[in-house]
């Protein structure tokens, strides 16, 4: 891929950087999930795993497929992996890992070869679009309850929560962070999570980490994973999830942004998908080998579009971009919980949105043909 002139070589620059303030804050955000009370996935592990997977394809991303795309662990799978596999159903973590690596090596296997676009062709839009609820509601859930606004009951399942300083401090941020997206600010996410952090230092809830940076974290959840403990018959199912999910996700994701920029051929088709969903399948199997869940393609990316990005060299300087946050271990596990949950639940807000597009027609959706 050869360097474009100065001038566009700097536009890219600028649209791959405001790639990266956009979805900074996974970097954060993905440990904390995944590290959650009872799955036993240290912190500082998982922020290394998450990335060495953000800075590795989304480089493949720019230089294979061309695309200023980034490619991170994705919102909603890493729930899905955290609380329905690993907590819910009690699998460990190890296995867990094995799970995300087989179904990336099915989804490496469809985007392979033609079944990639029937499956992209078969599946309705309200599909998708109930997809993305269910998922956005599902991370709203988690927020909710990790910022203490809601708690568990015998009885009801689910009661009001205590709102101490904890859940006025997640509501601040969620206010923040909301305010922010209103105005299609890039740093929504990361004003919220630092506004809370300095929020919680003044009040003495959470303290400085000394040394403030940190090696990266290789020997914890780095190749940890469990092939063959992942290839039972009880978790079929779950490799299957995460296949269509993760399909879902790359597919919507690639259509719409590439539609709604222009990054289309003359048939109205996506720009080199089929490369794009190579890559992204490569991100669901590199993410079980390095101790994340799957990853994907973002669809923050369309700010870095918006700023002028228009080839894989906006991509390249966004994983780049990455490169620093293999150090900020210690001083991104002084976010307190109470930031994390209200980032969860302004995104399960986000992915939630897109139902109200849906038409009342969507009951009447008929099962694709063979």
């Amino acid at each position: 891929m050869r360097p474009p002139a100065l001038p566009e070589l700097r536009r890219e620059a600028l649209a791959g950087l405001t790639t990266f303030f956009t979805m900074a804050y996974i970097v954060v955000v993905n440990p904390s999930i995944l590290s959650a009370p009872g799955t036993g996935m240290p912190f500082s592990g998982v922020l290394t795993a998450t990335v060495l997977l953000a800075v590795s394809m989304t480089l493949l991303m720019g230089l294979y497929a061309r695309l200023p795309f980034a490619v991170a662990p994705g919102m909603g799978l890493n729930a899905f992996f955290a609380y329905s596999i690993v907590l819910g159903r009690g699998v460990p973590w190890p296995v867990a890992l094995g799970v995300v690596f087989w179904a990336g090596v099915l989804f490496l296997a469809v985007s392979l070869t033609p079944l990639r676009v029937r499956l992209a062709e078969a599946i309705p839009e309200n599909l998708r679009v109930a997809s993305a609820a269910g998922i956005g509601l599902f991370l709203a859930f988690i927020g909710l309850k990790n910022g203490g606004f809601i708690a568990d009951d015998p009885a009801t399942l689910v009661r009001l929560g205590t709102l101490d300083r904890r859940a006025f401090l997640a509501l601040a941020g969620g206010a923040l962070t909301v305010a922010l997206m209103r105005r299609r600010s890039p740093f929504a996410f990361l004003a919220g999570i630092f506004g809370v952090t300095a929020a919680a230092s003044l009040l003495g809830l959470v303290e400085t980490p000394s040394p403030v940076w940190a090696a990266p974290d290789f020997s914890s959840v780095f190749l940890k994973l469990d092939l063959l403990g992942a290839l039972k018959l009880s978790l079929l199912p779950a490799i299957v999830s995460i296949l269509f999910t993760d399909l879902f996700d790359s597919v919507s994701t690639f259509v719409g942004v590439a539609h709604g920029s222009g990054l289309v051929d003359e048939k109205g088709r996506p720009l080199r998908l089929k490369e794009g969903l190579v890559v992204d399948a490569w991100a669901t199997l590199c993410a079980g080998l390095f101790g994340t869940s799957s990853g994907t393609a973002y669809i923050e990316s369309a700010a870095g579009i918006e700023m002028g990005g228009r080839t894989g060299w906006t991509a390249v300087f966004c994983a780049l971009a990455f490169v620093p946050c293999f150090f900020l271990g210690p001083l991104a596990g002084m976010v307190p919980r109470t930031r994390r949950p209200p980032c969860s639940s302004s995104w399960g807000r986000s992915c939630s949105a897109p139902s109200r597009a849906s038409t009342s027609s969507a009951s009447r959706t008929p099962c694709p043909r063979s």
